[in-house]
């Protein structure tokens, strides 16, 4: 019939180099290994579908609602909008703030598979990272030139009306964090 291998614990697998392919079986059922693969390989495809669809929605547009921020003894904005656009693992991030410690438009890029990307705002050097973990979506900056740096962690309300941004700040001065609470629009 064929070779007959034994491996870890009793299982077998058997080469039978008459079968049309050259066919491999594994345990004492029969089952051709090739059936397993693939069955295995579908599974793994169900999984990071069914994972990717239970990724919360953060697109869209979104307002600070000043009312259930907490900028932690910095100066909030007057107001702030943030434009979010996530496909695949590609992530925008477009914010207007207006009053406070900075007006102005800025927008980072980032990939949501915690590779490292670098990006510039207002002339300064930035690089970043973006990873899942779980349902909330971790994004790291880093303004090397200033020793700054931002670990936001987003989350969505169960309803998804409400993103919530808790900050954290590392600077040379010290740590802060901050949340930012944001209305869907």
């Amino acid at each position: 019939m064929g070779r007959v291998v034994e491996v870890l614990s009793g299982a077998t697998i058997q080469y039978n180099s008459f079968c049309s392919g050259h066919c491999f079986y594994v345990n004492s059922k029969g089952i051709p290994m090739r059936h397993m693969l693939l069955a295995a390989l579908a599974t793994i495809a169900i999984v990071s579908i069914s994972s990717a669809a239970n990724q919360p929605n953060f697109n869209g547009e979104w307002k600070m609602n000043p009312a259930k921020s907490n900028y932690a003894g910095f100066p909030a904005p007057a107001s702030m909008t943030r434009k979010i656009e996530l496909a695949e693992q590609s992530l925008v991030i477009v914010e207007n703030q207006s009053g406070g410690a900075s007006d102005g438009t800025t927008t980072r890029k980032y990939t949501t598979d915690g590779k490292f990307s670098a990006f510039e705002i207002n002339g300064t050097p930035i690089t970043g990272s973006a990873v899942w973990d779980g349902a909330a979506l971790i994004v790291n900056t880093t303004v090397e030139s200033v020793g700054l740096t931002f670990k936001d962690r987003m989350s969505l309300s169960a309803d998804g009306k409400e993103l919530t941004s808790v900050v954290q700040i590392a600077t040379q001065q010290g740590p802060a964090e901050l949340t930012i609470v944001f209305d869907r629009q």
